[in-house]
């Protein structure tokens, strides 16, 4: 009898360390890629992200833009080599042209569209954002966003280019990039 139960408490001992040990390192926000192990968790352990949050807005050549800053725990991130978690700011967006018209939309819509955050830079009070691109992933970039004062943010989008060709993209695929491509624009929030 002494056996099994002793069986049994080395066998529960033997799960609650795996499980636990599997479960990943918690690491700082700030921490460097090539530093992530697998399935640690890259934490925002002083709430550096949550300044940011709420709901924000910009004028920029005619267009209204309105950016949901949300913020997202354990967020997967997998660069196919390399998987961990990560707290993330995520930004949705509805783009209207002058007339009210609806230009884009990942905010009410399940858009494979992405822009979320990938670091911060305290000493210079921003944010750097990863951005998938729009459809077939034209204009792909960073944007950083840098906290002004607790009302307003300052928006710097940088696109990388891409090679279309209709293998990568069928023919009539609305391929234009929507999003602000300036430096310096200002978001008030709402």
């Amino acid at each position: 009898m002494k056996t099994t139960n002793t069986k049994k408490m080395i066998l529960f001992l033997s799960f609650f360390i795996y499980f636990f040990s599997c479960k990943g390192q918690q690491l700082p926000l700030n921490t460097d890629l090539k530093n992530i192990p697998t399935n640690a968790y890259v934490k925002d352990l002083n709430n550096e992200l949550t300044p940011y949050l709420g709901t924000y807005k910009a004028i920029f050549q005619g267009n209204e833009i309105i950016l949901y800053v949300t913020k997202a725990e354990n967020k997967l991130v997998d660069y196919g080599d390399q998987k961990f978690y990560r707290d993330a700011l995520i930004i949705k967006y509805i783009i209207k042209n002058s007339s009210g018209t609806i230009l884009q939309d990942t905010k009410n819509n399940t858009s494979k569209i992405e822009l979320f955050s990938i670091g911060t830079r305290p000493y210079q009070n921003s944010i750097i954002f990863s951005y998938s691109g729009t459809n077939c992933n034209v204009g792909w970039g960073k944007v950083i966003l840098k906290k002004l004062n607790d009302n307003q943010i300052i928006w710097e989008y940088r696109p990388n280019d891409i090679i279309i060709d209709d293998a990568k993209c069928p023919p009539g695929t609305d391929i234009n990039i929507y999003l602000p491509e300036t430096k310096d624009l200002i978001f008030t929030k709402q």
